[in-house]
């Protein structure tokens, strides 16, 4: 199993779970920073010590505070990241639900695993752990389904026009945007 892991998540309750989840994997070495700019640091510093981290668990989104940050998302650190340790495991741990953002994040930063937060978080990062520690990739079947579902041309197009829905469901706010487009 690993034997060292870094967590970078900003909300501190989603970081008690992912430690109660490797503490159940006997996984006793961790660290775990709030900010993506905290995370390279300790991530060059291991490498520099010759104490590297085996597995990066990261969120994607890092809500802004008073602290200036360099890198502001997962993605960027992961792109970072690899720069330093280009071999690090890194599972993504993240309420993100676009299929083409999932997709990237395994074609274009070579991820190892993604997670979706949820009802079943603890469970699936569990199971998502242990397989991309046996070398598997691990992408839920969810997003698989997506992706399979459109030519990536059509993605490409209906993706960004996805983002101007309204994010609530809202009838009226979708047919006021649909009136503006006509």
């Amino acid at each position: 199993m690993f034997k060292k892991v870094l967590i970078a998540e900003d909300h501190e309750v989603r970081n008690l779970g992912v430690v109660n989840t490797l503490t159940e994997l006997q996984i006793q070495n961790y660290d775990f920073v709030n900010y993506c700019d905290e995370a390279l640091q300790k991530i060059k510093t291991a490498v520099t010590n010759n104490s590297s981290y085996d597995l990066l668990i990261t969120d994607l989104s890092f809500d802004k505070d008073h602290i200036e940050q360099k890198i502001n998302s997962g993605q960027k650190l992961i792109e970072e990241v690899k720069k330093i340790q280009p071999n690090l495991k890194i599972i993504a741990f993240s309420i993100e639900k676009k299929p083409k953002i999932i997709d990237d994040l395994f074609k274009v930063h070579n991820i190892n695993g993604f997670v979706s937060k949820g009802r079943n978080d603890g469970k699936d990062l569990r199971s998502t752990i242990k397989k991309v520690f046996s070398g598997e990739t691990v992408i839920p079947q969810e997003i698989l389904n997506s992706i399979r579902t459109l030519p990536s041309s059509l993605q490409n197009m209906m993706l960004p026009l996805l983002n101007f829905l309204p994010k609530d469901g809202s009838k009226v706010k979708l047919n006021n945007i649909l009136k503006k487009i006509k």
